[in-house]
């Protein structure tokens, strides 16, 4: 009769230990292979992630992609972000690295549109997060041609009023040392049209609210802008943050004290934000 042969417990302690690398080490493929683009740090402060957004429930559906410099809820019915966030600091608007200008589909955002989706449709590539943001890192500017960041913006727009508005959250970026930026379409609207093969959504107005956390005391503002050239310019568009919740069913910066949340989304002072250093 053969006799069984025994496993020291040396041997089996290894072979457990084994097993645990193998496991631990599948663990961490299976999620660089799920974060799409690489690290992104979230905006945190005392007050927990700045950047987190309690997208409107029922709205369209939200798929949460990070990026190296943002963070991105994509909605693949529409095949654009419901929103974009980002944290500009003072010393990332001094950035040197060159516009890329290369705008690609990412593969690995379910519904991602084309860039030639956008071909001979009369409206632009507009950037929720602009490139000119990200001139502090290669990877960042990269990201920030992903498709999962664009949505069709009327030329007026795009190079009138939001353009504007985007070099005045880098000078307010400046002055505060840093600032949180959450831009996107208004997803409650019913798209005016539909472009491309993969039939974009071309929402009907665009909205961005953006929060001073560093500043005492702490200061925030919104904007609501049409998908056309914005009569009054940006200090018309101008509303509080509690409009911006009201107008696209999103809940911003939850993560704040409610006694400051309350103040700082009631607030609309353009005034105050253009003159204030």
């Amino acid at each position: 009769m053969k006799r069984s042969r025994k496993t020291s417990p040396r041997r089996f302690i290894f072979g457990l230990v084994g097993c645990v690398a193998i496991a631990l080490a599948w663990q961490l493929w299976a999620g660089s292979a799920n974060n799409t683009t690489g690290k992104h740090a979230p905006a945190t402060s005392e007050f927990g992630n700045l950047l987190e957004v309690a997208t409107n429930s029922d709205a369209l559906p939200d798929q949460r992609v990070s990026y190296t410099g943002m963070e991105v809820s994509f909605n693949p019915r529409w095949h654009e972000p419901n929103w974009v966030a980002w944290e500009l600091t003072a010393e990332e608007t001094k950035g040197t690295v060159g516009r890329e200008n290369k705008f690609y589909c990412d593969e690995n955002v379910e519904g991602c549109a084309d860039h030639y989706d956008y071909s001979y449709s009369g409206y632009d590539r507009g950037h929720m997060a602009p490139a000119a943001d990200m001139k502090w890192s290669q990877e960042a500017m990269h990201a920030s041609f992903s498709m999962a960041n664009i949505c069709p913006q009327a030329k007026s727009l795009n190079t009138g009023a939001w353009k504007r508005l985007e070099d005045k959250c880098r000078t307010w970026a400046q002055a505060d040392s840093a600032i949180i930026i959450i831009s996107g379409p208004v997803t409650t609207d019913e798209p005016k049209d539909y472009i491309g093969d993969s039939r974009v959504a071309v929402p009907q107005r665009f909205f961005k609210v953006i929060l001073s956390p560093h500043v005492k005391p702490m200061r925030g503002i919104g904007f609501i802008m049409p998908n056309d050239k914005v009569a009054g310019g940006m200090q018309a568009a101008a509303v509080s943050i509690d409009e911006v919740e009201r107008i696209t069913g999103h809940d911003f910066f939850a993560s704040l004290p409610d006694e400051i949340e309350n103040e700082v989304e009631s607030q609309c002072d353009f005034h105050y934000w253009s003159t204030h250093k």
